[in-house]
Parts: C-alpha cells; structure tokens; sequence
C-alpha cells in the first residue's frame, strides 16, 4: 500500500467513527452496534497494512496523525454518551434479576 492508500484507511475509520457519534446521539444503538463491526474490520485492515513501503512524507504524517486525534475525540465522546447508559442498563438488569430471585423465593408464599 502506498500513503494515500494508508490514509485512506484511516480517513474510512475517521468516518465510521463520526457516524457512530451522531448514532450514539440519538440513541440508536443498534446502529451504533452495526457502526462498531464495521469499525472494527477496518482497524483488522489497517493492523494489516499500515506499513507503507516508503515513509510517510511530512505532509501524510500530519495528515495521518489530524485523523488518528479526530477518531479518538469522537471514540472519547462516544464512551461519555454509552457508560452512563451501559451502567443504567447494568443496573437495571441487576434490578430485575433480583426482582425475579425474590419472586421465586417468596411468591408462593404471598398466597398463603
């Protein structure tokens, strides 16, 4: 692969991850899930071919690294919009699994 080919990968993930915020956003998280997949295939990708087979001009580096700060904003914002979800969403199965454990322990004997 060549630069352009590198940043490229990079430009492709810098994408996905902008569309997994504004999925993060609005709540819609299965897009969000979906997103995330196909993030995750193109990190696959760029694990396997980021060394391009001459160096990085100047100008491609600065480019690259503009890119890589912007894919970590958005995965930083993605994360203050998901753990409070994922911790209420923890919480609540906790909740109702402990709801549940109380009624097979004692809602045979409410009848009585």
């Amino acid at each position: 692969m060549d630069n352009q080919d590198i940043i490229s990968l990079y430009e492709t993930v810098a994408d996905i991850t902008d569309q997994m915020l504004a999925a993060a956003k609005t709540g819609n998280w299965e897009h969000l899930a979906e997103l995330e997949s196909r993030c995750s295939s193109q990190v696959e990708i760029i694990k396997m071919n980021d060394r391009p087979r001459e160096p990085l001009t100047p100008t491609a580096r600065e480019q690259k690294t503009r890119i890589i700060k912007k894919i970590l904003e958005d995965d930083r914002q993605i994360r203050d919009i998901t753990e409070p979800w994922m911790a209420r969403l923890s919480a609540m199965m906790k909740s109702t699994g402990t709801e549940r454990k109380l009624v097979q322990a004692y809602g045979a004997n409410q009848s009585s």
